[in-house]
């Protein structure tokens, strides 16, 4: 600020012309997902692995053992064979990845929700924790927009560091370079909350009420870490089996009936069990004929659901004498999916509006 501005202008509420700019008083609200490469060719997807799996939540190997296992393994070899993965469930439309497809689609529909409740003093945007749209880059657009509050909202229902924790180190990593920083709120995992097991109950029931056959099993699949994180005190485990006893019981199912595992494992390391591919296999050669597969840990449809679950799984079933196999679509930005979302911002904005 120029030193020979008059203080008495201040005093009276006079901005001299070189005053830094002030925040009109806004609320912003953040949604944060994971990531999506910004294409499916070698570089884009070899850019995206990089960042993804050098993050320190995600893998915890000691960097010595692990930087010759990303680069001179993971990123020499992983990028062409996932592409091809991301490209058989690819947005060609939008050229994106399904999942900021949809939540960018949840983020307009948040903001439609808030305006009719709270007018126009809130600003919606989204961002994910690994390629574009950037976390550091939305928060300063929200601070552009004159919003002095902010809410995180980490759309991960269990918490877990390699999920929630991270997205918000990003967002924390952001205000760190900021003179002005505004508040900040983090919505909390929300597993056990009625509203979020009812819709996803609720959306399950209009989807086998769709199918051709009556599933003998209903396999609930989350997210798979490695067990060691558990034994150093991550909650994830303890709340997707929470989620899952509470879909149960609002089923009136038998744990046979509704059984739950984790997916996505890599690596040697003994990950959660039971494994869903394992668990997948051994159900069809038992002699299950027909089953339903759903993951209520992802709030929208990404490449874990829709390649993972709907396609290799599928594939494994079919292949051990399985007969028929339906995948249950994610909340994604379904009237039940709103539901969830504008519920979780709603309470979380609870005194700022």
């Amino acid at each position: 600020m120029n030193e020979n501005v008059n203080l008495t202008d201040l005093r009276q509420g006079v901005r001299p012309v070189d005053h830094p700019p002030v925040r009109a008083g806004r609320i912003g609200v953040l949604l944060m997902n994971l990531g999506t490469p910004e294409g499916t060719s070698y570089w884009p997807m070899r850019r995206y692995l990089k960042e993804f799996l050098s993050d320190r939540r995600v893998i915890e190997t000691p960097r010595l053992l692990w930087w010759p296992i990303l680069n001179l393994i993971i990123l020499t070899k992983r990028p062409g064979p996932k592409g091809r993965d991301y490209a058989s469930i690819w947005n060609n439309e939008r050229d994106e990845g399904p999942l900021k497809t949809i939540t960018r689609s949840q983020a307009e529909k948040v903001t439609e929700h808030l305006k009719s409740i709270a007018g126009d003093r809130i600003t919606v945007d989204w961002a994910m924790r690994y390629g574009k749209p950037e976390v550091r880059e939305r928060i300063q657009a929200l601070l552009d927009q004159g919003c002095d509050r902010i809410l995180l909202v980490p759309l991960y229902p269990q918490y877990a560091a390699a999920t929630s924790a991270t997205a918000c180190d990003q967002a924390f990593r952001a205000l760190m370079d900021m003179r002005w920083q505004p508040t900040v709120r983090v919505s909390p995992p929300y597993h056990d909350d009625p509203v979020y097991i009812d819709s996803v109950v609720s959306l399950m029931k209009k989807e086998l009420a769709k199918l051709t056959f009556e599933p003998e099993v209903v396999l609930v699949s989350f997210h798979g870490v490695p067990k060691e994180y558990l034994l150093k005190g991550d909650p994830y485990h303890c709340q997707c089996v929470k989620t899952w006893r509470l879909m149960r019981e609002a089923f009136g199912w038998s744990p046979d009936r509704f059984r739950m595992s984790f997916q996505s494992r890599f690596g040697t390391a003994e990950w959660l069990q039971p494994y869903t591919d394992k668990t997948v296999e051994a159900l069809a050669k038992s002699g299950v004929k027909r089953m339903a597969i759903v993951a209520p840990g992802f709030s929208a449809d990404c490449l874990e659901t829709l390649e993972e679950l709907d396609g290799e799984n599928r594939e494994i079933f079919m292949h051990n004498g399985g007969e028929q196999f339906a995948y249950l679509p994610c909340l994604n930005d379904s009237d039940d999916g709103m539901r969830v979302i504008n519920h979780v911002v709603e309470r979380e904005l609870q005194g700022w509006i």
